[in-house]
This record gives structure tokens, sequence and C-alpha cells, in this order.
């Protein structure tokens, strides 16, 4: 068999090498161009990307927490300060599985709890995988030690020393200072980011919360360089942070726990002021609760304690809690019947022990059921009868009642340095129709002439319109800020003292007039003070008050019943309100007791304290 051997023609084959070595060359150039443009990019255009990404490898920008402002009393004695402590913290970028890190710790550090672990994944949602978080608080010796010998198992886990809120009088200042807690998402909302990225601490109420943008300061910033694990060698760069601004405040220590002290075992609350200038000499709300639990973070359980107890223990009466103010409204309806011109100093009724509207057959029972016969002003002030403000309440109207009361800041708002405050209620027509669906009845304004009914106050209102009425119209607004240094620099910043509009009264006369009626609820042998103390070792205007907790039928049955008999949750508050000296006043006090009649007795114990301690002052 012959094959047929194919003919070569060089001429083609030569001309299909040179394409195909042309081919070749074109795209190797076209190649090198591609890298050379390539590198060309990356080493000019991206070169400041790259060598971000390069350092970021050794080096880190490091947010530094300010240390927060600490808080004093006038005198200088402690309130809010911060203590060193151990905490372990978490870096989430530099954890290759945080799930079983976390697991891990858990098993190392026994003490730490599923709160502490929830905590934590809640605070890594609110920041950057970069920024370091705390997992667990206030580290024991113990646990720093044997954390320290196998931290070469955790990446991008370390032990910091760190300042942490320290509240040294506890319960006694609780409720003036309120606390600070970890920050949550809405509340990083209303702040500045940025400011608050190396803290997890931010104030939950009270002092704390009202002056948070001043006691938190500035945030800081260090650039370190790193090992692969995290870890810090050394400092390159830093920016220190600016401490929060050191707080006066205008509260007495020794007074406060005076106050706190003689309300122990009681619910209830105690306000006292400087009369010339509205400073809150002590602020007392009882039963109080230890704030330092929520700094490092309650538990769930034991917040739930806090919150649902009875007594309600984080319920800040003082500025939130509204009380009627009974017959300590008294002095005022007085100032009101001179000033309308409805009364006069001459002005009397008889008491049989009732009053009856005109063409009404329903009696309005005095607190006496004999009634205390022929009364004027100040003996119905000193006595506290019922049946003469009666009368007053009638021939006056709610009208006028409303316009003169509101001059005295009740049922507003005092505007004190603290977010809590409610404003009370001075009841009118108006306010019934809207609230209730009601007419307005004549019987409405005659318990409101005694403090019963609707109206409702604070002890903080009680107290401030106490110190307007030993001032004889001039009116403060209350405050705890007495003055804030800047730490950094050492400049102060006195608070200015803010005058609320005075209340003119046609003659000067009768502000005399109801402090003497006032003065004689002390001294004289028939009035109402008596649990203050007949001969106290100074002069004093004061007037008591006994607040229903609830009325109609069920009163009547209840006051038939052994006062020891009724159940204590059932029994009526105690109210006092006084200032001394009577001649050139200078303390101003309101004390509410709940369910008991300790009132006078817990004023008694914080005004001779108050002068105690001036006298000590003195002298040293």
């Amino acid at each position: 068999m012959r094959f047929n051997k194919p003919i070569h023609n060089e001429h083609v084959q030569s001309r299909l090498h040179n394409f195909r070595l042309n081919l070749l060359i074109v795209l190797m150039i076209i190649l090198s161009l591609v890298l050379v443009l390539r590198l060309a990019y990356l080493q000019i255009s991206e070169f400041k990307r790259y060598e971000t990404l390069s350092l970021k490898n050794q080096m880190s920008i490091i947010p530094i927490a300010p240390p927060r402002g600490i808080i004093l009393d006038k005198n200088g004695v402690v309130l809010a300060e911060n203590i060193p402590v151990y905490v372990l913290e978490i870096i989430p970028e530099r954890v290759k599985n945080l799930p079983q890190t976390l697991a891990k710790l858990r098993t190392l550090l026994p003490s730490i709890t599923d709160e502490d672990i929830d905590n934590f994944n809640r605070a890594r949602k609110q920041n950057r995988s970069f920024v370091p978080i705390p997992f667990k608080l206030k580290l024991s010796q113990e646990e720093v030690a044997i954390f320290a010998s196998n931290q070469y198992q955790f990446s991008g886990v370390s032990i910091k020393a760190r300042l942490m809120r320290y509240y040294p009088l506890g319960e006694v200042t609780a409720h003036i200072l309120g606390y600070v807690g970890r920050i949550n998402v809405q509340e990083l909302r209303q702040v500045d980011p940025t400011n608050y990225r190396a803290t997890n601490f931010i104030g939950k109420s009270g002092i704390e919360k009202f002056y948070e943008d001043i006691l938190h300061g500035e945030v800081g910033y260090q650039q370190v360089e790193t090992d692969v694990s995290g870890r810090t060698l050394r400092v390159l760069n830093k920016q220190n942070p600016v401490s929060g601004e050191k707080l006066y405040l205008t509260i007495d220590a020794r007074l406060q726990r005076v106050a706190y002290e003689a309300m122990k075992d009681k619910r209830g609350a105690v306000v006292a002021l400087n009369t010339r200038g509205g400073d809150i000499l002590a602020m007392v709300s009882a039963p109080s609760f230890d704030p330092n639990a929520f700094v490092n973070g309650i538990s769930a359980s034991d917040y739930n304690k806090l919150a649902m107890a009875r007594d309600r223990p984080l319920y800040n009466r003082a500025v939130r809690g509204l009380y009627p103010p009974a017959s300590t409204i008294k002095p005022f309806m007085g100032l009101a019947g001179l000033e309308t011109g409805v009364i006069d100093t001459h002005f009397s009724i008889y008491d049989p022990g009732w009053y009856r509207l005109p063409g009404v057959s329903h009696p309005y029972r005095d607190w006496k059921k004999t009634g205390h016969g022929h009364i004027n002003l100040k003996r119905a002030i000193t006595v506290s009868c019922d049946t003469y403000f009666y009368h007053l309440g009638h021939k006056m109207g709610i009208s006028a009642m409303e316009d003169f009361l509101v001059q005295f800041g009740f049922g507003q708002l005092t505007h004190v340095d603290l977010h809590e405050e409610a404003a009370g209620l001075v009841p009118n027509k108006h306010w019934k129709r809207q609230s209730k669906g009601l007419p307005w009845y004549p019987g409405d304004t005659i318990i409101t002439s005694i403090g019963q009914g609707f109206m409702l106050v604070s002890p903080l209102q009680l107290a401030n319109a106490t110190a307007s009425m030993s001032q004889k119209g001039q009116r403060y607004r209350p405050h705890l800020l007495h003055k804030s240094i800047q730490s950094d620099q050492g400049e102060a910043h006195e608070y200015k003292i803010l005058e609320e509009y005075p209340m003119k009264l046609k003659d000067e006369n009768y502000w005399t007039i109801i402090a003497d009626a006032m003065h004689s609820v002390i001294v004289s042998n028939e009035g109402t003070g008596y649990r203050f103390g007949r001969n106290p070792p100074y002069s004093v205007a004061a007037k008591t008050g006994t607040a229903q907790v609830f009325g109609g039928k069920q009163y009547e049955r209840v006051r038939k019943i052994r006062y020891e008999d009724i159940p204590e949750y059932l029994r009526d508050h105690s109210l006092i309100i006084a200032f001394a000296p009577v001649e050139e006043p200078e303390i101003a006090i309101a004390v509410m007791v709940e369910n008991d009649f300790a009132a006078s007795n817990v004023a008694r114990k914080v005004m001779d304290a108050y002068f105690e301690f001036k006298k000590s002052d003195t002298q040293s």
C-alpha cells in the first residue's frame, strides 16, 4: 500500500511561525503594560490606603475614656468618686471565634454570669469591632492572676485598669446623686458618639444625669503598636482626655445624714432649704437604695425586687411624690384671705365642729368634733381649725384661691436641677371638666381650702413655698449645684442664683401676721406643733398637717377604729412646714411621712442639727 505524503510549503510555515511569535510578543507586551500600570496604580494612587492597612496590622488608634468629674458637698465631703478597678476587655475583631472564647473565659473565671455575656453582646452591637469592650467588671486579685497566667490562650482579650464610679455615702445621697449605668442604644443616639467612644457608662438619674454634659469630659486617643494578639507593645502618640468638671453641691453631708437617719424605717421625704438663695441643704427620700449596685450592672432579679417593692425605694418622693398638702396650706390660705380682702385680723366665726354650705344639709366636719368655739385667723392657724377655712374658702371661691396659690409655685415645676420633678396640681373648674368630665361643685372648694381633695404638692414645692413665706414674698429657684470646677484648668463657675418673680402684697404687715400665727403653732399650749416641742432653743414658725389616705364613708368607718388597729397603709400621712429663726429666717423645711405622725419629730431633729452644725462651724 502506498501512502500520500503531505507536501510542505516552507513559505506558509514560515509566515505562520512569524505570526504566532508576533502574537506572543504582543501579548507579553500587553501583559507587561498591565502589570506595570497595576503596580503604578497600587504604588502611587493607592499608596495611602495600603500604607494605612499595613500600619493597621501593627498599630491601633485606641480611644481613652476621660475621668468622670467627682461630686462633693458644700464643705468638700466626697459624694461620688472614681475608684480603680481591673476590667476584662475584649477587642472583637482580634478574636477568631468569639463564642468559643467567651465559653473558655467562663470556664476559667466562674464568676462570669449570663448577664455579663448579655451586657457584652449588647455593647458589641453599639460599638465598632476594633473598640475594646468591657466583659467582666471589678475582677478580684485572684481572678487577675488566673487570667494573666492563661492570657496566651486568648487573642484580643486583656485586663486593663479602669476607673469606676463609687458613692461613699450609698443610700444617704442616692436620690440626689442618682447613679451611672451602662449606656444603651437610645442614649447613644442622644449624645456625641465620638466623645463616648471609650465610655461605657452614662448618668441615668439625679445629678449624674442632669449634669452629664459637664461630668463626662472629653475623650482622648493614643496610637499604639501591637503584636498579632492585639497586646500593646508601645505607645507611639497620645492625646490626653479632658476630665469632667468637679461639682460642689449645696447640700451639707452632715445634715443630709441626720435627715436620712431621722427617716430610717419610714416612708416619706425631707427637704431643707436655705431661705436666702434657694440652696438645698438636705433632701431625703425614704426608703432609699444603694446606687453602687447599679454601677456594676444590677441583675434583673435584684432590679425587679427594687422596682416592684411596695415601699418603692427607687421613687424620689422629695421631688416626684405628690400628696395632699392638708393643713400646711392654711397659712397660705390665710394670707390669700387677707390679700383679697375677704377677711381681716378681726374676722372671726363660731366653730361648733362642723360647717354647712347655705341651703345644703351635708356637714363638713372639723377635725375636733366639739369644735373650737369663737375663733379668729391667728387661732385658726394655731389650732388648725378646719371650720374657719371652710368659711374662708367658700367666701373666696376656687378661682381666687388658685390665682393666689400658683404665685407660691404650687401646681408648677420649681425647675430644680433634677429631671425627675413632678408639677403637682392646683385644681380649678376647667381642670375638673377636662380630666373628670364633671362640673366644679361648691363642696370641691370647701375641701380644697384645707388642702384635701384634688390638690397635690411635692415636698420640694412645700419647702420652697415656705421659704418664700419666710422671706416675705422673695422667691428663689431651688437648686443643688453650688459651683463647678474644670479639673484641668482649675477655672471655677459659681451657680448663678435665680430670683423668681416676687410676691407683692397690698400690706406688707400681712407677712408678719401669718408668721406670728405660725410661731404660735409651736409656742402656744393649744398649738398643733406639740410633737415638735414647745421650747426649742431657736424661734420657729410652723404648720402641721394630716393628710387622709382616703375619704368618704370609708374614712368615717376607720376613724371609729383604735389607731393601733388601723392597718399601717391606711393610716393618715403627717406633714409639717417650718422656718427659723422667725426674726431672721435662714432655713425652711418640709417633711412628709406616709402613714405615720412622725413628721414633726423628724423636722425637730433636722433643725436642731442645722443650728448645732452652724454653731460648731462658727466656733472652729
